[in-house]
């Protein structure tokens, strides 16, 4: 199963979590030490599930990038994503 993970950089390491499994932490020195160390958590928590008799947790989060322009845009000038579509002016 593939979990996405969100590592961050914290003033003096990284941390790291995955969205899909709360409270399944880690962190580390170096990104790739983090990662190291948040595998080891995610099969540590799955293990501790399946132990327990339950089911893993499902792997739902999406991960993406958003593009954010440095100009901000003029009101009415936003592009209109499905949300707003018939809302127009």
């Amino acid at each position: 199963m593939r979990y996405a993970i969100v590592i961050e950089k914290a003033k003096d390491n990284y941390s790291a979590y995955s969205p899909d499994l709360p409270g399944c932490v880690a962190t580390g020195a170096t990104i790739e030490e983090t990662e190291t160390e948040l595998l080891a958590a995610i099969q540590f928590h799955l293990d501790g599930l399946r132990e327990d008799g339950l089911a893993s947790l499902p792997a739902e989060s999406v991960i993406g990038h958003m593009f954010v322009p440095a100009q901000p845009f003029a009101p009415g000038d936003a592009p209109c994503n499905e949300s707003c579509k018939g809302r127009e002016k």
